[in-house]
């Protein structure tokens, strides 16, 4: 029923910054907990950070935290990562996800709905 789709993503040079977009519909944004996760070559999918769906809380993932910032428009549909000082360990398909909640989202329980995803490759 809800559908993601994810943009923004490229190559950047380490240390530099790139913002993600996920633009939804087919839902109601503004009930939806949001959050970012992304995979690696050959590692788990890593959940990056959530917003709730008031924008009043978030998360981050320990590697990430001062980094990154997740940010919602819900007059626009629209949830946003920025990032910042980028390492090339951040370098991932990064997926934007929707759920009911955002432990629902941390944890993979319930109905979660996800992007194809977006290729984010940060260069040494």
């Amino acid at each position: 029923q809800v559908q993601l789709v994810e943009s923004g993503g490229g190559l950047v040079q380490a240390g530099g910054s790139l913002s993600l977009s996920c633009a939804a519909s087919g839902g109601t944004f503004s009930t939806l907990a949001m959050g970012w996760f992304r995979q690696a070559p050959g590692k788990e999918r890593d959940v990056v950070g959530t917003i709730t769906s008031s924008g009043t809380i978030t998360y981050y993932s320990d590697s990430v935290k001062g980094r990154f910032t997740i940010s919602r428009d819900n007059a626009k549909n629209t949830v946003y990562l920025h990032m910042n000082s980028l390492k090339p360990e951040d370098t991932a398909v990064y997926f934007c996800a929707a759920g009911a909640n955002t432990l629902f989202l941390r944890r993979g329980t319930g109905t979660t709905y996800w992007g194809k995803g977006t290729l984010v490759t940060v260069s040494s």
